[in-house]
């Protein structure tokens, strides 16, 4: 099963919320009660998202942490690459390290690029905008509502 960690689930919820206070400085510490994520889990994801670009780390009195870029122009595929690092479904993908030890018979040798392109280009079709707009499903029809509820006396 191709699964992404629970860190990268929580980096999506991070940045979320970071791109709902777009331009303010944010620390670890408001990160984590607003969003309920433990602190030292914050603070590793709002590392790794500073190191790739995706926000900006500020030190010194008055640091924390600023996002500049609109949710719309973060996409799935960025969130997981600076989490993760190179989205690949198999270990046997071009520019692979730690190659099997079979590579040199395999009948599936460079077909998995294939495989991983389609998945990677998906990813890049889904922003953050996509993913935290959700305001739409939690609307209820209030004559739907209004026509189910019973008074009871």
């Amino acid at each position: 099963m191709f699964r992404l960690t629970r860190l990268t689930d929580y980096a999506v919820v991070v940045l979320g919320q970071m791109s709902s206070q777009k331009e303010q400085v944010v620390t670890a510490p408001q990160i984590a009660e607003e969003t309920g994520l433990p602190l030292p889990t914050v603070a590793k994801i709002l590392g790794l998202l500073s190191r790739q670009g995706l926000i900006t780390s500020l030190r010194g009195a008055g640091g924390g942490y600023i996002s500049h870029q609109d949710a719309a122009s973060i996409t799935v595929a960025d969130i997981i690459q600076s989490i993760e690092g190179p989205i690949a479904l198999t270990a046997c993908v071009e520019g692979a390290v730690d190659n099997c030890s079979v590579e040199t018979m395999c009948p599936m040798r460079g077909n998995w690029n294939k495989v991983n392109q389609v998945v990677a280009n998906a990813l890049k079709t889904v922003t953050l905008a996509d993913m935290i707009d959700f305001q739409d499903s939690f609307i209820i029809d209030k004559q739907k509502s209004d026509a189910s509820s019973v008074e009871l006396t």
